[in-house]
């Protein structure tokens, strides 16, 4: 009964697209044999060539041979092998493109829609036996960053030889796995001279290690720090657009942090000692905010620029809140949990509409949100729930609805709550599993280039299979639906007005009632305001009012800060919120406007800048 019910979670923890794979599996076998009369790739077919400083893949994974059906429908012969004539594309816009071109070869007509999961079983088992490594495919899309042909890939974690299925991302520790820099001049570099590192950062404890990504522009003094961290998930490679755009400024280095328990750092045991929900949820932030501060206090860093998008953007909050002092600005790319939901908070799951707005994620086309074709709303993660309940206030009279009944039942609520990951169907689906994600990656990278797509979905399956560790503190943190159980929108007026110093706990050290001192801190030395960026896509699943109701709440304990201050005080003060939109973007802003977020994150940068500059000459007395 255990197992059932750990494989029925598992289902229901999914978003739809992910969820119904098994179901389709099993609905439409593959035609002319089973799976045990397919043939396997022979292991010397996916080759590894190069030292450790640099991998060279065939990376032939995305497209498998085509049947002799195949083969007699399209005109083509079967072969294997990278980019070859007859292969069939993972994307589904390619499917379209190549049966549209065969259609007009044949001198046919009509459209064909692409399945929900593009990859075929036969190609989807070809990756699962080929088990490409978490270093070997995060080495593949750091090879797209301009300027950057052969990037420098740490082999401690990740490794190829690792890469047996069900790795558990073990530490290898020995000093040829290290990665020796890579610099880039200025004959090859516009940019340059600048040098590129890839390291494995270890920590306090046991298993503790994160992955880090930098990028230095050499001959300058570092004198500013970006540090970005990636969402749920996910891993520092999907900032690849970044790299080469956000490290041009001068007197900047730039860092990207893989999560403590995703991506490539370690993956210790996750297990959560509190007993209360709120002590359950601040115990798994400090499991990754702890980690970060680690980490700073490692590389010396006394003050830096903290970017982080969707969970996080969630942990850059909370980690402001706990480690005041060492920011310069914070920038909040979609990220989640701002909004408060009561029902959330009570432990009540959205309603069937909101659900299905969050599996717009994983459901919608990216094309869609990029080009804006989608006739969903921009911005809807509450929208839906906002008109109901205004529709339903008219219709009473101008009173308040009545409380909404509990949406889900409760066992359903419960499997949310037995904490099962969303990546435990893709582990426990073997050869099937990257067919599940491949329903996903097309869908979410389909507006880019085809083979920059392909390495991100062979990146993503590689994660996403590895052993399960700080992706199990997703129930803590969020109900179901993705509202917060714990919303930043109580907490983010503190961001800038703590006392300086460690605190306990990622939460205000003042009232969050009316915004006075508790009495017990008023004459700590506190922080004088921090500057706060949102993004949001224009087609985001991420509600945008969160980040305006997060502002109209920052400037107003701002307001208040400054009303018994000094002059001096109030020159000091550095506080402000912007909100700003990235347009034909989804939730993954700085992919699907990577142009634009770039250049908005520059102007940030740069403001940064005259920001210590004023600072400065206020401190000189000038």
């Amino acid at each position: 009964m255990k197992v059932v019910a750990h494989l029925s979670a598992s289902l229901l923890a999914l978003p739809a697209t992910l969820r119904s794979t098994l179901l389709l599996a099993s609905l439409y076998p593959l035609k002319g044999a089973s799976t045990a009369d397919l043939p396997l790739p022979a292991p010397g077919q996916y080759s590894y060539i190069g030292n450790t400083a640099g991998y060279a893949h065939s990376y032939s994974i995305m497209a498998s041979a085509p049947t002799e059906e195949d083969a007699r429908r399209e005109g083509s012969s079967s072969s294997s092998g990278g980019g070859g004539g007859g292969q069939k594309a993972m994307l589904a816009r390619n499917r379209k493109e190549q049966e549209a071109s065969r259609q007009e070869a044949q001198g046919q007509t009509g459209s064909s829609k692409p399945g929900m999961f593009p990859m075929s079983y036969k190609e989807g088992l070809s990756q699962w036996w080929a088990g490409l490594s978490p270093a070997v495919t995060e080495h593949k899309v750091l090879s797209y960053v301009p300027y950057l042909r052969q990037p420098p890939t740490q082999m401690h974690t990740g490794a190829p030889e690792q890469k047996a299925h069900g790795a558990n991302m073990e530490v290898d520790r020995s000093s040829d796995k290290e990665a020796s820099p890579v610099k880039t001049d200025s004959n090859t570099d516009p940019y340059g001279p600048r040098m590129w590192h890839s390291n494995l950062v270890q920590l306090g404890g046991k298993n503790r290690y994160l992955n880090e990504f930098s990028v230095e522009r050499l001959g300058e003094v570092n004198a500013n720090n970006l540090v970005m961290i990636h969402g749920y998930g996910a891993g520092l490679g999907f900032f690849y657009k970044q790299f080469d755009a956000l490290s041009r400024l001068p007197n900047w280095k730039l860092y990207a942090l893989d999560l403590l328990g995703m991506g490539r750092s370690s993956r210790p045991s996750f297990r959560i000692q509190a007993k209360d929900r709120e002590g359950k949820a601040r115990e798994a932030e400090n499991w990754f905010i702890d980690a970060l501060e680690e980490w700073r206090i490692k590389r010396g860093i006394e003050k830096m620029t903290l970017m982080g998008h969707s969970l996080g953007g969630y942990m850059a909050v909370c980690y402001a809140l706990k480690y005041p002092g060492h920011l310069d600005k914070l920038i909040l790319a979609s990220p989640v949990g701002v909004p408060e939901d009561p029902y959330a908070i009570n432990d009540d799951g959205p309603t069937p509409a909101e659900a299905n707005a969050m599996a717009k994620e994983f459901a919608e086309s990216q094309d869609e949100a990029v080009n804006g074709a989608s006739k969903a709303d921009g911005n809807n993660f509450l929208n839906q729930k906002d008109k109901r309940e205004a529709e339903q206030q008219q219709q009473n009279g101008g009173r308040e609805p009545p409380p909404r009944k509990r949406p889900y039942s409760k066992w359903l609520t419960t499997l949310w709550d037995a904490n099962i990951s969303p990546f435990s169907l893709v582990r426990l689906s073997g050869p099937l599993g990257p067919r599940l994600v491949s329903g996903w990656t097309s869908r979410r990278f389909g507006h880019l280039p085809s083979e920059e797509a392909e390495a991100l979905h062979d990146y993503s399956y590689s994660l996403f299979r590895q052993r399960g560790s700080g992706e199990y503190a997703l129930a803590y943190i969020l109900a179901p639906g993705a509202f917060a159980r714990s919303p930043l929108i109580r907490r983010i007026q503190g961001v800038g007005r703590q006392y300086l110093g460690p605190h306990p706990v990622p939460e205000p050290d003042t009232s969050t009632v009316n915004g006075e001192s508790d009495g017990t801190t008023a004459q700590r030395l506190r922080e004088t305001g921090i500057p706060i960026v949102f993004y949001y896509g224009s087609h985001d699943w991420m509600d945008i009012q969160g980040g305006r109701d997060a502002k109209v709440k920052c400037d107003a304990d701002a307001r208040r800060a400054l009303a018994g201050a000094s002059e001096r005080e109030k020159r000091m003060e550095n506080g402000g919120v912007k909100v700003r939109v990235i347009d034909k973007a989804g939730h993954h802003v700085y992919l699907d406007g990577c142009e634009q977020f770039n250049q908005e994150v520059v102007g940030e940068m740069r403001d940064v800048e005259v920001r210590q500059g004023r600072l400065r000459r206020v401190g000189e007395g000038v």
